[in-house]
């Protein structure tokens, strides 16, 4: 698979007692890694064994430590130089599991620096059957970045996966991208302007997921794959839409399980799969990564097991 993440990232996660805003706090057990949702869906897929090229932009100093520190995961990356300093992240998590996510929105780039991305993934789409565009753009990047790279995607014979929100989302449905995959809050934000947090096993969040994954095949995706955390996700294409239940992992690290769910959704239509069991296979490679420290990385094994579990 291709994948277009261009707004890599250095994630700092550590522990913290308490989250108390205003106060002086201590952080421990800090791991300093290169993140961001592209690099995520490329370690996912790594993980499975399914080929992958992360085309990202790399800015400056720290950009060519981060792209050193993906070259030691065994990541291949293809970067592109780019003006400024790599953006940071910062992941807090605290002993109730709660998680806090501070983003910063990373060096701005031109119109001339996304044409030269484009470029990239131009030339790289040749030898790939899937695009996965996800996670941010740059400042400054084009609010239909994504649109546009899907549909080059189309013109070269490939398929495409959006696994993006807002304005950007809403331009890449103009281009009917094949494959979106926003959570439940990102997807009613995009229909309802309804602004909120991830939606996880609230009561009703299985006929939201399904109303709002038909609403998206209905403004121009030809599939949609809406998620609603540990509940599960919809997923609708020309037939009515269908409900797939989560299967029951230990949390240890949330974030990337969206990441997870596209890489192992990719590798398995690469594989051959249909639609819905592509979706069952990324959904039990997000709860394996959600056991896991790193965002993104799995237990193929454990994948399997939840998989089977599914089945059952």
């Amino acid at each position: 698979m291709l994948i277009a993440g261009p707004n890599l990232t250095i994630d700092r996660t550590s522990t913290i007692p308490a989250l108390r805003p205003g106060e002086v706090l201590r952080l421990a057990n800090i791991a300093v890694t290169p993140g961001g949702k592209g690099l995520n869906v490329a370690r996912a897929a790594r993980s499975l064994a399914a080929p992958a090229l992360l085309v990202g932009f790399l800015p400056g100093h720290t950009g060519r430590a981060a792209a050193a520190l993906v070259a030691e995961e065994g990541v291949t990356l293809h970067g592109i130089p780019a003006p400024g300093e790599i953006r940071s992240t910062s992941v807090l998590f605290e002993p109730g599991g709660r998680a806090t996510v501070l983003n910063e929105p990373g060096p701005a780039i031109d119109e001339a620096l996304w044409i030269e991305y484009e470029g990239a993934i131009d030339d790289a789409l040749t030898d790939h059957r899937v695009l996965v565009c996800s996670g941010s753009l740059p400042p400054g990047g084009p609010v239909d970045g994504y649109a546009r790279l899907a549909a080059r995607a189309k013109d070269a014979g490939a398929r495409s996966l959006i696994d993006a929100n807002g304005p950007v989302l809403a331009a890449a449905l103009a281009v009917h991208p094949d494959i979106v995959t926003p959570n439940l809050a990102e997807a009613e934000n995009l229909i309802h302007g309804r602004s909120g947090e991830l939606v996880g096993a609230v009561e009703d969040a299985r006929l939201r997921s399904l109303l709002a994954a038909r609403e998206l095949v209905q403004r121009g995706a030809v599939a949609a794959v809406v998620t609603a955390a540990a509940a599960g996700a919809a997923v609708a294409w020309d037939d009515e839409p269908t409900w797939l239940d989560a299967p029951a992992a230990r949390e240890r690290n949330p974030v990337g399980a969206g990441d997870a769910l596209a890489g192992g959704l990719v590798a398995a239509l690469e594989a051959g799969a249909e639609l819905l069991e592509a979706v069952r296979e990324g959904m039990a490679a997000a709860a394996a990564a959600v056991e896991t420290p790193k965002a993104g990385a799995l237990d193929p094994r454990r994948m399997r097991e939840l998989l089977a579990a599914m089945a059952r």
